[in-house]
């Protein structure tokens, strides 16, 4: 069945990119409303609504962003994994600056904040998006892939020059479980060399070793060094997960990326839902592990080096 938040539940921080202080609201929305972000824009009393859905994403370049005329939301990827792989299908999104708050750089603070005020199940099944044959896209020598899988799989590989990254490969089943313990901690990261650079073209303005890794030729610059050996394939996959969530409807297949990013992924999505024979769309019983779900409260932060598409 589909869901929603028991109560409105909110954070604060600071936007990657703009470097301003941002604040947003989660509140509980109606079946089949799924989720949407409403801008406020001048006087709190006017917002604008923009669908997360891949047909309103309006850039692509280190970070996801979905916008309508006269507004538009970034860095929205990490709060959208977080809904998808707790499995929460309808949320209004209320924000008033122009991206969401990276907090640590991962997805960890999203989960506190909606484990504070729980899910509530609504009257109303799920429907899937099933994918039926292999779809691919590809972006230079990188490609995303879905193909049919009985479940929810990902499957993330990347390769950088610079040997504290090299080459990685994340892969697993997806549920709940599996997102909080393996993939939502990881960090956005970026290499120092990179920095000048972005700054001049307006880019990590909010970046700090408080939000993000940060890699030197030669070393970690961050004193606490990483979560996870691998943690940057991990981060991939967690944007990765983001970008698919703006399908519409949890994606029940595998989808595999090789050298990926944000442009990429919305590539890739965006083939699969133009060939009609590609996917179906069905309502299926699944057993999914979304954690605190219908549990009472109490119980129980975007890449800017690396995704250059």
């Amino acid at each position: 069945m589909q869901t929603t938040l028991r109560q409105p539940t909110g954070l604060t921080g600071v936007g990657v990119h703009s470097g301003q202080t941002v604040s947003l609201i989660l509140h509980p929305a109606e079946a089949n409303s799924g989720v949407s972000f409403h801008r406020v824009v001048g006087d709190e009393s006017h917002q604008v609504e923009i669908p997360a859905d891949y047909r309103h994403v309006n850039a692509t370049e280190l970070c996801t962003a979905v916008g309508v005329a006269g507004a538009s939301v970034a860095t929205i990827e990490h709060l959208m994994a977080t809904l998808s792989a707790l499995a929460i299908d309808n949320v209004i999104v209320e924000i008033d600056g122009p991206e969401v708050p990276v907090m640590d750089g991962s997805a960890e603070p999203f989960i506190d904040a909606i484990d504070l005020v729980g899910v509530s199940v609504l009257a109303a099944p799920r429907r899937y998006i099933k994918v039926l044959k292999p779809v691919r896209a590809g972006v230079g020598d990188g490609f995303g892939e879905f193909r049919p899988y009985d479940g929810t799989r990902i499957e993330v590989e990347i390769d950088f020059a610079n040997p504290l990254v090299g080459r990685q490969t994340f892969a697993a089943e997806l549920d709940g479980e599996l997102f909080r313990n393996e993939i939502a901690r990881a960090r956005t990261f970026g290499f120092l060399s990179d920095v000048e650079r972005l700054w001049a073209r307006g880019f990590a303005l909010g970046a700090s070793l408080d939000n993000a890794v940060v890699i030197a030729e030669d070393r970690i610059v961050n004193p606490e060094g990483l979560r996870f050996a691998d943690e940057f394939v991990r981060h991939k996959a967690l944007d990765a997960i983001g970008d698919i969530a703006l399908a519409g409807a949890p994606i029940l297949g595998c989808y595999r990326s090789f050298k990926g990013g944000h442009r990429l992924n919305i590539k890739a999505l965006a083939a699969l839902l133009a060939d009609e024979t590609a996917y179906e769309v069905i309502e299926r019983t699944v057993r999914r592990e979304i954690g605190h779900a219908d549990l009472p409260a109490g119980l129980g932060v975007a890449a800017y080096g690396p995704d250059v598409s």
